[in-house]
């Protein structure tokens, strides 16, 4: 039944690879299922009640945007909602609260407004090709090097935000900053507090994960990436325990395990506050939506064209078959978000520890989605995962993703200079959007001052207008 669902052997793998893919994508993602909700609801300081009905709006909807991406498009992506854009909706929802003269519960109800408008008019595109074509649009050099930019974010997020260490006077420590010097620093350790210690053993922890790792692949054992993630684990733990002096398992012990569905019917199931968003006038609300959409659009293209070209599944033009019902699929997921009580829910970069575990269908996306929803009763565990154990996956796909590079023409500048400089924007911006969008108008800039204007498309030039009037105009 699997095998004539998801072809499997078709795409050269199996039911036992695919499990542990997807098991690999869960757990370098399942950071979301309480980031998520923290940062929509201030780290719980607007009521727990809120915090609840987001917690499960965030595992009902990856889960379900992620099965639908397994049987609409076959392919191994894993939907949630996406980072940057769910802080960037606490603020709007914040600042609508205190424009309209709402709470922040009737301002995060009108900001599910914008969230379902941005996914209504994207199934729209979806389904008419459009936002396909946009994809086409993107030249083969921009596309080919989207992967290792994705690369060196993963990295950047594995090394930097991943793992931020809170020091006790002045604010984050992230562990590649501060960690060198750090035995003998006495000033450091004294700055750090307890936190030091903290620092100390999650560097530890992600060398021996991405050392674990390689050591597993170099031995050919499938899943090394998910088996590296559980020695980095255990390595965590046993410190926290032996040297910190912290039972790494204490907080399931009074851990809830029942699904708040009381909290998120009351609060934020298809609660759509129209008139408090209409209330802060048409442009505003226009341009709220553009903005999320513009974001969105380009974080989702980036992540499906750059993990699709680490799984060898584009063609020769650099096109991914099914991209059409890939995207219907975050469409719709993020339709389910707005409906649940969450941001914006789009591809998840973190798809790619997945792909280099081996998967290759949606049977990988679908292991990843029951997971979600399997959340709903065992968050407690997934919240166990250290987030230094998690970096290792992300920074060792990060190097393979890198190697991408091979595939375009550095010899070529006007292919090259574009390229570079959205490696160097991506993980600085944290945006895939906003590199690709960097890479776009350099690349139609040097295409014109090297006489070859008319080989920009008429697509490429509107797309390269449109974010040098979203970067300079703040839109």
């Amino acid at each position: 039944m699997l095998e004539k669902l998801f072809k499997l052997k078709e795409n050269g793998t199996d039911v036992k690879t695919e499990i542990i893919a997807g098991l690999t994508t869960f757990m370098t993602m399942a950071y979301i299922i309480a980031l998520n909700p923290n940062l929509l609801t201030g780290f719980g300081a607007y009521g727990q009640d809120i915090w609840n009905a987001v917690f499960l709006a965030t595992c009902i909807a990856s889960g379900f945007g992620t099965i639908l991406m397994a049987f609409l498009a076959n392919k191994p992506f894993a939907m949630a909602p996406g980072m940057g854009l769910n802080s960037f909706f606490a603020v709007i929802v914040a600042n609508i609260a205190t424009v309209a003269g709402v709470s922040y519960v009737q301002g995060f109800q009108a900001g599910l407004v914008i969230i379902l408008i941005e996914g209504v008019v994207f199934l729209i595109l979806s389904v008419l090709n459009i936002r396909q074509k946009i994809v086409e649009a993107i030249p083969l050099g921009i596309r080919l090097g989207i992967s290792p930019a994705i690369g060196l974010m993963l990295m950047n997020i594995g090394f930097g935000s991943n793992v931020g260490i809170y020091g006790a006077y002045d604010g984050a420590k992230y562990v590649m900053a501060n960690f060198f010097g750090a035995l003998s620093a006495g000033s450091l350790k004294a700055e750090m507090g307890g936190s030091w210690g903290v620092m100390i053993l999650t560097v530890i922890t992600i060398f021996v994960g991405i050392f674990a790792i390689i050591g597993l692949n170099h031995k050919g054992v499938k899943g090394s990436v998910l088996f590296g993630m559980l020695i980095a684990s255990l390595v965590y733990w046993i410190g926290e325990f032996s040297f910190l002096g912290v039972d790494p398992f204490a907080s399931l012990k009074t851990a809830s395990w029942l699904p708040p569905f009381a909290d998120m019917a009351s609060l934020t199931l298809v609660k759509f506050d129209f008139n408090t968003l209409m209330s802060l006038g048409t442009f505003t609300v226009v341009t709220l939506i553009i903005t999320f959409g513009i974001i969105d659009m380009f974080d989702t293209i980036g992540t499906l064209v750059g993990t699709a070209s680490r799984a060898n599944m584009l063609d020769e033009k650099g096109n991914m078959p099914n991209m059409k019902e890939a995207l219907i699929s975050d469409a719709v997921g993020t339709l389910a978000g707005a409906c649940t009580g969450t941001s914006t829910v789009t591809t998840f970069i973190e798809s790619a520890s997945g792909v280099e575990a081996g998967g290759r269908t949606g049977l990988t996306a679908l292991t990843t989605g029951v997971m979600f929803l399997a959340c709903m009763f065992i968050s407690p565990i997934a919240a166990i995962i250290p987030a230094a154990a998690t970096s290792s996956a992300l920074i060792y796909v990060g190097i393979l993703m890198l190697q991408g590079l091979s595939k375009i023409d550095l010899n070529d500048v006007a292919t090259a200079a574009p390229v570079f400089i959205m490696l160097i924007a991506m993980p600085i911006s944290g945006s895939i959007g906003h590199g690709i969008g960097l890479g776009l108008i350099a690349y139609s800039i040097i295409m014109t001052i090297t006489g070859k204007s008319k080989e920009v498309s008429v697509l490429t030039w509107v797309i390269s207008l449109i974010f040098l009037a979203k970067f300079f105009l703040a839109i």
